[in-house]
């Protein structure tokens, strides 16, 4: 009888001991930081300086890995699919986890099939356009765009871009109408407005932030209610006669849907060290980045910013028709 008593005792020790100790162990080998944009850009760059830090947090190499096409989808499918074990997580951003809901026909839920880590940046958007452009301030260039409509270009990223969707709400506020001319990124749209070749974009600050300072771009404003730290003379929408034109490509960092609660507590935990790191801070700040306050780098934080996100951006992305260039 004790025998028999001894050895559900030890049969139910032993089937308790991967539970207790998996978070306890965890990370026992190096994780997985999937990017789903090529090396070099700027979801890259911010993935590359945050996963250096995370890596001495946790004892282990986060190795970066990039996952391109389709505007991020493949890599939201790889991170979606992939054991929720706390080994593979994902970077992605406005354009990822909430645009990409209402413009492609996803095999994932944006929202159920992923666990919120951490907000890690806040970048919002320049607009800017070629320095011959005549308009010198934004009230002014909304007047030229009214003078002159269907006249103007802006160059995009691509269909359902964060830089398309962001015209289609600066039209819609605005009440003008221009073009959009589609580039397979950022950087050839970028080119072509140094060069004249088409008039406006709605870009992320980390991308031409270096191209207004050296004056091969005019800034009109930045699409925030403050001023970057970076660019303090660059107005805010607000200030610049356009309330209300809040832009950003928020970045943040998620896991497989059913990752446990304490495998998401450290990662959490490894990402709000590295965003404490002054070093990180100020690097970020050079991008044109905001790290967000320290109550808004929790997991449900990060959760409640995207629903409010998806909310906001979905009926204006299905009211304008926007399809994936597939």
């Amino acid at each position: 009888m004790k025998r028999r008593k001894f050895i559900k005792m030890a049969i139910g020790s032993a089937s308790m001991w991967p539970m207790l100790s998996y978070a306890d162990t965890y990370p026992s080998r190096p994780v997985t930081l999937v990017v789903p944009f090529s090396a070099g850009g700027p979801t890259d760059v911010l993935a590359r300086l945050l996963s250096e830090r995370m890596g001495a947090v946790l004892g282990q190499t986060v190795l970066v890995e990039n996952v391109t096409g389709a505007s991020g989808t493949i890599a939201g499918m790889r991170v979606a699919r992939a054991a929720p074990d706390g080994y593979t997580i994902g970077i992605g951003h406005w354009g990822t986890h909430v645009l990409n809901g209402a413009i492609y026909p996803l095999q994932y839920d944006l929202l159920r099939d992923f666990e919120p880590v951490a907000m890690i940046a806040n970048g919002p958007q320049l607009i800017i356009a070629r320095p011959t452009l005549p308009p010198t301030d934004l009230k002014q260039l909304i007047a030229w765009l009214k003078d002159n409509p269907n006249k103007a270009t802006a160059g995009t990223a691509g269909p359902g871009s964060g830089a398309h969707v962001s015209g289609v709400f600066f039209q819609n506020l605005t009440g003008t109408s221009f073009s959009f001319v589609p580039y397979r990124g950022a950087g050839p749209a970028l080119n072509d407005l140094m060069a004249g070749h088409i008039d406006l974009m709605f870009d992320q600050a980390s991308n031409s932030l270096s191209q207004v300072r050296g004056g091969t771009v005019k800034a009109y404003a930045v699409t925030a209610q403050s001023r970057l730290a970076a660019a303090p003379d660059i107005p805010t929408v607000d200030e610049a006669g356009l309330p209300g034109l809040y832009i950003a490509y928020w970045h943040g960092v998620w896991a497989p849907k059913n990752t446990p609660a304490e495998v998401i507590t450290k990662l959490n935990a490894a990402v709000v060290t590295a965003l404490a790191d002054p070093a990180l801070r100020q690097r970020f700040v050079e991008l044109g980045q905001e790290i967000p306050p320290l109550e808004k780098q929790s997991p449900a934080a990060l959760g409640k910013h995207q629903e409010a996100e998806i909310e906001k951006w979905w009926p204006i992305v299905k009211a304008a028709n926007i399809r994936a260039d597939l």
